[in-house]
């Protein structure tokens, strides 16, 4: 018998970790189909030997030729596209596309049968927060009301629809819940390349006493590549890494790049009284405050997430903080931002 033909197809495929994910598979020699957005600039960043297909998750119609397949192939979808905010309030937006993107997509595998299985990139964020000193694992339910703002509140939601689905439905999938992301190829320059950039420019003399939860994003694209090959049917999977604090993550940036360290590390009460003050002056003032009160409870929550379950079952792994930050950096001064 013939061997199948194997096609991964990516939504979301010109994003931070899609483009990441793509890379690494053509590397391993696989056939790559991605979906994105008409017009998208990030698309000339994609390697040739992708197969492009645009469209829009709300529309069904959009996807059918992402997936029409040859033949006698298989396919595994990893399903990764979703609109990121940092708002914390209801966009009827954000939840069309997490949420009804996400049904259209389970919709299309269940109505192609050379698809294997289905990956979902979840986020962390869709677990509710456990106090300060435990070790925050696995949810085998999720429930929007328990997690704050709209981003997180959708991760939740879609990730429901997926295991309702599997149960349900018998899709076959697996969901991802990825923590923070660093590392080279953050062409969008999200946050943390931004705060990079401010400390590499010696303008941020003072730090939050907070740490993070940040992983290499091509650590998360081994582990989403892996849960495809891997990942057992309505099982979750956190791919994560252990918390970093502020002061660590910005002394690796210095001792990466020089400049001045940053002595000054503010606790998040204090903080949270002067951000409150700052938010009431931004609604007067009409400009957007350097900090929310949303991110600061954000980078209060525990960020203690356990990924054993991922290193047994995928073979997650997880590099140095160190080797990313060095490696962020240089792509930043490769691209000419710092």
């Amino acid at each position: 018998m013939d061997k199948k033909t194997t096609y991964y197809l990516i939504t979301g495929a010109a994003g931070y970790l899609g483009l990441t994910v793509s890379r690494q598979l053509i590397a391993d020699g696989a056939r790559v189909r991605a979906f994105i957005l008409p017009g998208d600039p990030a698309r000339k960043y994609l390697p040739s030997e992708v197969e492009i297909f645009e469209g829009d998750l709300t529309k069904k119609d959009s996807m059918l030729a992402f997936f029409s397949l040859p033949e006698g192939s298989e396919a595994y979808v990893l399903h990764i596209a979703s609109i990121v905010t940092s708002n914390p309030e209801w966009s009827k937006k954000v939840i069309d596309v997490n949420v009804g993107g996400t049904k259209n997509v389970i919709d299309l595998c269940l109505s192609t049968p050379a698809v294997k299985r289905m990956v979902y990139c979840s986020s962390t964020g869709a677990i509710p927060d456990q106090p300060r000193g435990t070790m925050i694992k696995e949810v085998h339910h999720f429930e929007p009301s328990l997690v704050p703002g709209c981003y997180s509140q959708s991760k939740a939601m879609a990730s429901q629809v997926v295991l309702d689905a599997c149960h349900n439905k018998g899709l076959h999938a697996c969901i991802v819940h990825p923590s923070g992301i660093m590392g080279p190829g953050d062409y969008a320059r999200g946050e943390l390349t931004q705060t990079l950039a401010r400390i590499a420019k010696g303008e941020l003399r003072i730090g939050l006493d907070c740490d993070f939860n940040l992983c290499d994003v091509r650590d998360l694209a081994d582990g989403i590549i892996k849960a495809a090959q891997r990942g057992r049917d309505s099982e979750c999977y956190i791919l994560a890494n252990k918390p970093v604090t502020f002061k660590e993550f910005s002394d690796m940036a210095i001792g990466a790049m020089g400049g001045r360290r940053i002595r000054i590390f503010l606790p998040i009460p204090v903080v949270m009284f002067a951000v409150k003050i700052l938010e009431r002056l931004a609604k007067i003032t009409g400009k957007k405050p350097i900090l929310t009160t949303f991110y600061l409870v954000n980078v209060a929550r525990n960020n203690c997430f356990d990924p054993t379950k991922a290193q047994t079952e995928l073979g997650y792994h997880t590099r140095p903080y160190s080797e990313t930050v060095t490696d962020h950096i240089r792509w930043m001064q490769t691209e000419g931002i710092v």
